[in-house]
């Protein structure tokens, strides 16, 4: 019986610290940002914004694929302070970067 609580007791503890961890990887809130290049305006900025959805979420970014892949959305997600800037350079000829607040 003693090695039996020896044993259950370190892997309960580390169950707990799983369930701790996980609970604080899934924040209601985060802010992402991304860069993207591409040979005009609106590829670079969809570049970007496919950059943040990746950082954020895969499923997120496949659905955004598969729904239009509109600049902005984020399916799953509420999506405000979006912020853009674009400038000649990268390697396509204009690069964007792009910053936004998402919520689940």
């Amino acid at each position: 019986m003693r090695n039996f609580k020896r044993l259950i007791l370190p892997a309960l503890i580390f169950a707990g610290a799983l369930t701790a961890v996980g609970t604080v990887g899934e924040a209601a809130c985060i802010s992402k940002g991304g860069r993207g290049t591409g040979t005009s305006r609106d590829s670079a900025m969809f570049q970007a914004w496919e950059a943040v959805l990746q950082a954020t979420s895969w499923g997120s970014w496949a659905q955004f694929m598969a729904s239009g892949a509109r600049v902005g959305s984020a399916p799953g997600y509420r999506v405000s302070n979006l912020r853009s800037s674009c400038k000649p350079g990268g390697m396509m000829g204009t690069e964007c970067v792009i910053t936004a607040h998402l919520c689940n």
